[in-house]
């Protein structure tokens, strides 16, 4: 999983994700988004000792909650939204998990939006919630009463899915609602839950997390918001250059970062 934090401005990981994620081979991006006029190397010699001192104290709270794959990467770049998504691709990072204050981490909404990733979406949340509590409610939004038997049966596959990875049936919920807005439909059902789960569709990650309605719901919502990366991205399957950022400076650490 990759969990992208802003160590200069003052953004942090709740200990509550800390937690329910310590089971998951973790990398922290440590970033700095700077202006286009700074070179990222002057920003490195200024600001790079006091970034990794707090990169370090961050990989040791990992660790400490049991955490035992944890690896760094420092970056300061002109672009943060690529800079995720090439060292998504870069570390074959499974989820790209959104940050937000999670004072309680009790239930998590995993909206649905088509079958393309059921297996591999409830493969994941099985890995992810190992070791934890956590209740899942799968969540479809559809435009007309029509469609409601076709999305009964999505959700449930998804549900048998993540039971299949052994999870309580107790702990999975299935829901479907009737919205003419599917963002506000989800935003309104997020609220009732501790963290929002979507998954990505083609063509490339940062189009899915970034843009249009998963941009919107990112923002829109106060949980902590964890994108699961479909398992058919590969490295410029849209014309991109995914490692090639041009003025991004980059530092990996000794465990695979």
């Amino acid at each position: 999983m990759l969990v992208p934090v802003d160590v200069l401005g003052g953004q942090s990981v709740p200990r509550t994700v800390v937690d329910a994620f310590a089971s998951v081979p973790v990398t922290l991006l440590a970033y700095r988004e700077i202006p286009d006029q700074i070179a990222t190397s002057h920003a490195r010699d200024q600001y790079g000792d006091r970034a990794r001192a707090e990169l370090e104290e961050l990989r040791s709270v990992f660790e400490d909650a049991g955490c035992v794959d944890v690896s760094t990467r420092l970056v300061f770049t002109h672009d943060r939204l690529k800079t995720f998504e090439r060292v998504a691709v870069d570390e074959d990072c499974h989820a790209v998990l959104m940050l937000n204050p999670a004072p309680k981490l009790e239930s998590v909404l995993v909206a649905i939006r088509g079958d393309v990733n059921l297996e591999y979406i409830a493969d994941l949340l099985g890995t992810l919630l190992t070791g934890t509590d956590l209740e899942v409610t799968f969540f479809r939004v559809i435009g007309d009463e029509s469609d409601r038997d076709a999305a009964d049966e999505l959700v449930e596959t998804a549900a048998d899915e993540l039971e299949a990875a052994d999870v309580d049936r107790d702990r999975i919920h299935a829901q479907v609602t009737l919205e003419g807005s599917p963002t506000q439909a989800i935003l309104a059902a997020a609220a009732e839950h501790d963290m929002l789960v979507l998954g990505e569709s083609r063509p490339s990650i940062r189009r899915f997390i970034f843009r249009d309605r998963a941009k919107t719901l990112a923002r829109g919502t106060v949980d902590p918001v964890l994108v699961i990366r479909g398992e058919y991205l590969e490295d410029g399957e849209d014309g991109e250059e995914h490692g090639n950022e041009g003025a991004e400076a980059d530092e990996s650490d000794e465990n695979g970062g």
